[in-house]
């Protein structure tokens, strides 16, 4: 019999449950993917301690054990589209794969969008996510994100959900933790937010729908597809806004102001703030540009208010959430969602 512990956070709405008991062609892969992307090992390869079975484990130091390990967070509520439609089955494929070919016996921790969790950047700018409808189990009998908590929980994840915060930011706080205390983390995500966390401790995984695989997403890719620093990539996207996030760009106001340009100046000056404090002080560009960042430096920086991820969320990780996985009710657990969704339909 299966019991649940619910564990309610001071100060916040947060929840953590525990249990106790055929590819297409290469043609549609992005240009970063590669072939050893695929496999859960991407991270231990890039780690500079190398361990056999003859060596001492004993003799290790518990810090090196830890920059070993990794954590991931897994960014729920994109997963339960197909495209722009709710979708049950969507969740249930990536977060299957997830489990059987990615994390594997990694912790996982699983954030979704508190309520009212955009209001402080729809404040900002009213156009932000504007267009997105609260994400449902389509004809799934249960209340929104309910048979998304029954399925992550019974497969022992913790579900986190704090109120008036969104999960980027969530999870943008917790991984800073796990990575202070000497964890590798990797964010099982689509959402290119996530960009900006990128370092030699932080990757990403993305689902690639045309491949229908996790793919991971380095430092090493993002430096190979931009040639720049993970910092710039905030500062490029404040320039050049964000059509699916409903953050309009400079172009709106300065046609003449593309990618080339913002890029060329993002890699100049390293970010946002450097550069519109150079261009205050003198030319920094063609009369366009440097036009275009006096009269809407203040502009540019509310984008910046808006695009950033917080760090500063109040919530704590616990180290109960950073054991390894146990993964024996896994294949039972989703066996019987998608037999209950096959039913439905």
């Amino acid at each position: 019999m299966m019991t649940t512990v619910g564990f309610a956070h001071p100060n916040s709405s947060l929840l953590f449950f525990r249990n106790k008991s055929t590819d297409k062609s290469q043609s549609s892969r992005p240009k970063w993917v590669s072939s050893s992307s695929y496999t859960s090992e991407t991270f231990y390869r890039t780690d500079n301690v190398q361990v056999t079975q003859k060596d001492d484990l004993s003799g290790i130091s518990e810090g090196i054990r830890k920059r070993n390990k990794r954590v991931f967070f897994l960014d729920v509520s994109p997963l339960c589209y197909e495209g722009n439609k709710p979708s049950s089955h969507a969740f249930g494929h990536w977060v299957s794969l997830f489990f059987s070919q990615v994390s594997l016996t990694d912790p996982v921790i699983a954030v979704i969008d508190g309520e009212e969790g955009n209001k402080r950047r729809r404040e900002l700018l009213p156009s932000y996510k504007s267009h997105r409808r609260s994400p449902n189990p389509g004809r799934y009998t249960k209340r929104p994100h309910q048979f998304v908590d029954e399925v992550l929980t019974k497969c022992n994840v913790p579900v986190v959900r704090i109120q008036g915060h969104e999960a980027d930011d969530v999870v943008a706080t917790l991984m800073e933790q796990a990575v202070q205390r000497g964890y590798r983390a990797v964010i099982a995500s689509p959402d290119k937010d996530f960009k900006q966390l990128i370092s030699e401790n932080v990757q990403i995984v993305i689902p690639l729908a045309d491949l229908r695989r996790w793919s991971f997403y380095t430092l090493k890719h993002y430096h190979d597809q931009y040639n720049c620093d993970p910092q710039s990539d905030l500062s490029f996207r404040c320039i050049m806004g964000d059509e699916v996030d409903g953050v309009p760009g400079i172009q709106q106001m300065v046609p003449a102001f593309g990618r080339k340009t913002a890029m060329k100046l993002v890699r100049k000056h390293g970010s946002l703030e450097s550069l519109l404090s150079a261009a205050a002080e003198r030319t920094v560009g063609r009369p366009y540009a440097q036009e275009a960042l006096t009269k809407y430096a203040d502009y540019l920086r509310r984008n910046y208010q808006v695009l950033s991820l917080k760090r500063d969320v109040r919530v704590q990780i616990q180290e109960e959430w950073l054991v390894e996985r146990d993964t024996s009710n896994d294949s039972e657990v989703l066996s019987s969602f998608f037999s209950t969704l096959h039913g439905r339909y």
